[in-house]
């Protein structure tokens, strides 16, 4: 009866344990301040819910709405640790895109997937945070696949923001790619990795006729990911420790991924984005980490150098790789605060 009644206790706390942990209620931590916001919450958008993060030290700042990479890489379980100074100067929106993290919803459907449905929900949620916040304009920046849906979305509607920001910008599928394969052999060579060198040339034919993407883990291996970061070891710190993620929330995270990734690459491989948008009416910048291989930092200027805009700059961190605005946080919140002081609209 007594070791029946220990495996009872055991369970019931087990079990309580995990319930608890899949089900915490979850928010984002309060700034100080009168006038001050930190909010995380679904918001209703195009027929889904979309979870919005609004942070920000006076909610008569600036706005900035990020969007996150992946595609279904939701930046939201790490994101505070690197926009203290930001949340300084502006107010800051991010946002899970639909099927993404916690947007992504059980019983709806994702295998009908586009970039247009993702540029629609932007222009949606821009309006209703602008009408939140009683302001005109905001800046928009895209992080990795995110600048595919944002310079579409600032090219679709220029006169709902006062600038593009593309960090890690993605350009030509097909030579991006295999300007990360040749970094990766070479890295793999002078490191004598012979292994490494054999499975990356065997990639070759196929990167080179669209079919491919040089393996992540081998760009994340080389140094072509992140130099001063280590961005995986953010996400399962995020995931862990994070109250705006529960464990459920990390199950929605990888669901999501799962669901909608694939999809929204094979677009983007067979959609250049330096086919769809060849000029913008309004600034337009690119940052690029100096490293950057998983969205080729000279594949980037590339298409940059064809690309028109009223005002445009093409601004590389010389120690950064996929992360310039994390890896070199104080010099892009430094960078940004100045270009926001010298926009004219």
């Amino acid at each position: 009866m007594k070791r029946k009644r220990k495996f009872i206790i055991f369970f019931i706390t087990i079990t309580s344990i995990l319930i608890t942990t899949f089900l915490f209620p979850t928010w984002t931590p309060k700034i100080e301040g009168v006038n001050s916001i930190s909010v995380l919450k679904p918001i209703e958008i195009n027929g889904t819910k979309l979870e919005v993060m609004i942070r920000g030290t006076d909610k008569s700042n600036p706005i900035i709405i990020f969007i996150h990479g992946g595609p279904g890489c939701s930046e939201i379980p790490y994101v505070r640790k690197y926009q203290n100074l930001l949340e300084e100067h502006f107010t800051i929106v991010h946002y899970d895109q639909r099927g993404s993290g916690k947007s992504f919803h059980f019983f709806e459907g994702y295998s009908n997937i586009t970039t247009d449905k993702h540029v629609d929900d932007l222009l949606a949620l821009t309006e209703y945070i602008k009408k939140e916040f009683f302001q005109e304009k905001v800046i928009l920046i895209g992080h990795s696949f995110g600048t595919y849906i944002g310079l579409k979305a600032a090219s679709k509607n220029p006169e709902k923001y006062a600038a593009y920001i593309g960090i890690g910008q993605v350009s030509n599928n097909t030579i991006s790619e295999m300007d990360s394969l040749e970094y990766t052999i070479r890295q793999a060579q002078q490191a004598g990795n012979l292994k490494d060198v054999d499975q990356l040339k065997f990639l070759r034919d196929s990167i080179k006729k669209g079919k491919a993407h040089t393996p992540r883990n081998m760009v994340r291996k080389y140094g072509g990911a992140a130099r001063l970061i280590n961005d995986n070891m953010d996400y399962f710190i995020g995931f862990l420790t994070s109250p705006e993620y529960n464990l459920l929330d990390v199950v929605r995270y990888f669901k999501g991924i799962s669901a909608t990734q694939e999809i929204l690459l094979d677009e983007e491989k067979e959609n250049d984005i330096t086919t769809i948008v060849d000029s913008l009416d309004i600034p337009l910048y690119f940052v690029m980490g100096k490293d950057d291989y998983m969205t080729s930092t000279n594949a980037a200027k590339a298409y940059y150098d064809n690309l028109d805009a009223p005002i445009k700059d093409f601004v590389v961190f010389e120690h950064s790789a996929h992360y310039p605005q994390f890896e070199e946080e104080t010099l892009f919140a430094d960078w940004l605060v100045e270009i926001w002081e010298n926009l004219e609209f």
